[in-house]
């Protein structure tokens, strides 16, 4: 992993590469789908499919790809509450607008990925494997990434109540434009990059793990 004192170095993300024409496709557990549009409701379950040059529009109540690979894939203005992508693989894809309830991104491998205006209740990270990840203009309730292994990520202008980064391995990781109301282990934010700000706002809880005392 990246040093904290090598020069910060920006993701990497292009948009889903997507073919002019696509095909109104069906759901189903382990669909082997190109060029398709997919639109979806109720409980979906795509477990162990495989997605390429896809759009997703969906007001569901539960949508499973768990296992799934998701290669220039596209999710617009979804409402969805529950989206499981654990273990999957993806690469270039784009979650823009819409609101979801659990994102769970947990044991995935994450090769480009754009989060944009998206507001979500619990995004879960934990133990995943990802490079070259924007997360733009979102609002995200609960931000859980333990054991998480974090490579150019970049948040800007996003909200979020709880951070838990608890055994993180980060290099490249801009936290500048992440606005969080407390991060559950401030020691586990080595090889991120801080404002001064935010430094500022975490020097009770550096100090005390160091073993300062602080008393005004």
């Amino acid at each position: 992993m990246a040093r904290a004192s090598d020069a910060l170095v920006a993701p990497r993300v292009s948009p889903p590469d997507l073919p002019p024409r696509l095909e109104d496709a069906r759901p189903a557990r382990g669909a082997d789908l190109l060029a398709s549009r997919l639109d979806l409701g109720g409980t979906v379950d795509l477990a162990h499919s495989s997605l390429e040059q896809c759009t997703i529009d969906a007001d569901a109540d539960a949508v499973d790809l768990t296992g799934a690979t998701l290669i220039d894939v596209e999710i617009a203005d979804a409402r969805i509450a529950s989206l499981r992508l654990r273990d999957a693989s993806l690469r270039r894809v784009c979650i823009r607008g819409g609101r979801i309830g659990t994102l769970d991104l947990s044991g995935a491998r994450i090769d480009e990925l754009e989060l944009r205006g998206v507001r979500i209740d619990y995004l879960n990270l934990g133990g995943a494997k990802a490079a070259d990840v924007e997360v733009t203009d979102c609002g995200i309730r609960t931000l859980d990434m333990p054991q998480a292994e974090l490579t150019r990520v970049r948040f800007a202008d996003t909200r979020t109540d709880e951070v838990d980064p608890r055994g993180l391995r980060a290099g490249h990781v801009d936290l500048r434009g992440l606005d969080a109301g407390a991060f559950l282990d401030a020691n586990s934010l080595r090889g991120t990059t801080l404002s001064s700000f935010q430094v500022q706002q975490l020097a009770s809880v550096l100090a005390a793990s160091i073993g300062i005392l602080v008393i005004d």
